[in-house]
């Protein structure tokens, strides 16, 4: 992670090649978050982990140049820009134009493990939005660990909080999101 500040630091200076050598750098990284965010997704998927990097990176580099404070905030802006990617596909495989609510189901897995469906992952991201205006750290606790797939420790690292700060947090945020999206059900 050393080189990956170094490089941060280097574009931030504004050395020309510097934003070249950051996503080769990180390539592997950001390959292994997406998995991990696209493992909490319906059977069916055509977004493959490879392609939501490449989404997501295009989306951070754009055609403004951009900089980031340190490595938990380029981790942040790559696990917020998947985020965005994921919830706008549930919103537009929402649309009736688009089948609305029928869902695919591939024989083969019927058996899966507790996929997340698109409207509570679009519920989750309207309660995100609302904690994040309340409560920035914590809503940027849950992206790292639900989004990014950070562990507890990863994400309390980059976030810079203690161990116990970051359970205290981590329980306010989980037990504040519960309330808000069964709110929302009822």
């Amino acid at each position: 992670m050393a080189e990956v500040t170094q490089i941060l630091n280097a574009i931030e200076r504004g050395e020309p090649r510097a934003a070249g050598e950051l996503l080769p750098s990180v390539y592997d990284e950001l390959r292994h978050l997406a998995a991990n965010m696209m493992s909490h997704e319906l059977p069916g998927q055509t977004l493959q982990a490879t392609a939501l990097v490449h989404e997501a990176w295009l989306r951070l580099v754009g055609s403004e140049p951009q900089t980031w404070e340190s490595k938990a905030h380029f981790f942040g802006a790559v696990a917020e820009a998947m985020r965005r990617i994921l919830v706008e596909r549930a919103r537009r495989k929402a649309y009736v134009r688009h089948g609305g609510g029928a869902q695919r189901v591939d024989v083969a897995e019927v058996e899966i493990a507790a996929p997340l469906p698109d409207d509570h992952l679009l519920a989750l991201d309207e309660a995100l939005d609302r904690l994040a205006e309340i409560d920035p750290p914590a809503a940027k606790l849950i992206k790292l660990r639900f989004f990014a797939g950070l562990s507890h420790e990863q994400a309390a690292k980059l976030l810079g909080l203690s161990r116990s700060a970051a359970d205290r947090t981590w329980l306010f945020a989980r037990a504040w999101l519960f309330h808000q999206i069964k709110k929302e059900e009822s």
